[in-house]
């Protein structure tokens, strides 16, 4: 009875030397300065010309033939009779696509493109449209595609 009357008191004095572990951490406050939200910020400008483009196809057979298609905007409204012009960048190389289509009422235009082969599988090729709009060049997006 001795030996564990003695053992529990020595835990009794291991544990009141013991650290604290229910002691509460003191938190920061933070201020928030409400004035910061009686500032909108503007509105973001759109700009004058708009244009995207992209594959028929984003995962062809390395030897199909797909349409890379691509659309201008002028004021948010569809641009007609612009002259656009295609790159292809492969793994090897650039190619400049000889069509020069002209785009529609809606502001379309598409390029078809052979790729004989010519990308890596699993490698990803991209293709850069450039517009002629009045007094400006206009540059797309990038349209791409991984041969699988």
């Amino acid at each position: 009875m001795r030996s564990s009357s003695g053992l529990l008191i020595l835990l009794l004095f291991l544990t009141a030397c013991g650290p604290i572990i229910n002691e509460r951490k003191t938190i920061s406050r933070i201020t928030v300065n409400k004035a910061f939200q009686k500032t909108i910020p503007g509105i973001p400008d759109i700009p004058k010309y708009l244009c995207g483009a992209w594959a028929s196809t984003n995962a062809p057979g390395p030897y199909s033939s797909i349409t890379i298609y691509a659309r201008l905007t002028q004021n948010l409204m569809p641009l007609e009779g612009a002259q656009a012009h295609a790159t292809v960048h492969f793994a090897y190389g650039d190619a400049k696509l000889d069509q020069a289509p002209v785009s529609d009422v809606g502001g379309y235009v598409s390029f078809y493109l052979a790729l004989q082969g010519q990308q890596p599988r699993m490698s990803a090729a991209t293709v850069d449209i450039t517009f002629n709009a009045p007094g400006k060049t206009v540059h797309c997006s990038q349209a791409f595609f991984t041969p699988q």
